[in-house]
């Protein structure tokens, strides 16, 4: 989770956020490097009082600064094309995970199993343990296995919600009467927090989400206590 005067982006815990923050980085880069040329240009046109005749008028100069950004581009839209079909790609999910948004707070069923579903209410101030965080913290937390790829399908009974957990590169909108999914999978084992990223009225600050990836075994155990 994120730490105070925290300035990059949380540990990458699944694969699609690991390629995110790769290409956040590229991006950066390409960015980095624009802006020094240009800024290196100005400096240049601002100090320098000679200024060579035949530059504004040529042919080869309007021909790359023409062709160099459709390039750029180029090396910025492949990358994210990938990243956004690697997003989309649903393959054979182990388990399938049904979250609702209502006005404040989450519901999960577990479809694979006959009757394993659950609100989760984010835990007041007054009542937290020692150790637990503010406004962050429920009352029921999402178990799930790690290193399988679970299927999230997300919707919402009343107004527009947004499923986020940054660690683990999801957002996907909560919408009355449409059903949106995702998926995800972690790479290791941990407690990932989330909050409703969609202005959904007064308590929205209230509406954390709490993820527990557990191995096999140990999901195995506690799905059968659920039942």
């Amino acid at each position: 989770m994120a730490y105070p005067l925290q300035l990059g982006f949380q540990d990458a815990t699944s694969p699609i956020m690991e390629e995110l923050l790769h290409f956040h980085d590229h991006t950066l880069m390409i960015v980095f490097l624009i802006s020094s040329l240009v800024l290196y240009i100005i400096s240049l046109m601002l100090t320098t009082k000679l200024t060579h005749t035949s530059t504004m008028d040529a042919q080869e100069v309007e021909t790359i600064w023409t062709i160099l950004p459709a390039i750029i581009l180029i090396l910025i839209a492949l990358p994210s094309l990938r990243i956004l079909y690697m997003m989309d790609e649903i393959n054979n999910p182990s388990l399938t995970v049904k979250t609702m948004g209502h006005q404040w707070y989450w519901s999960y069923e577990y479809t694979d199993y006959e009757d394993l579903n659950f609100d989760s209410y984010m835990i007041p101030t007054s009542e937290l343990k020692p150790g637990e965080l503010r406004l962050l913290e429920v009352d029921n937390r999402v178990v799930l296995p790690m290193e399988m790829t679970i299927r999230m399908l997300i919707s919402s009974e009343d107004v527009l919600h947004s499923w986020a957990v940054p660690s683990l590169g999801l957002k996907t909108d909560a919408i009355p009467g449409r059903l949106n999914q995702t998926t995800l999978m972690s790479s290791r084992p941990g407690l990932y927090y989330g909050q409703c990223s969609e202005i959904c009225g007064s308590n929205h600050s209230f509406m954390p989400i709490v993820l527990e990836l557990v191995p096999l075994d140990y999901f195995e155990k506690w799905s059968t206590s659920m039942l």
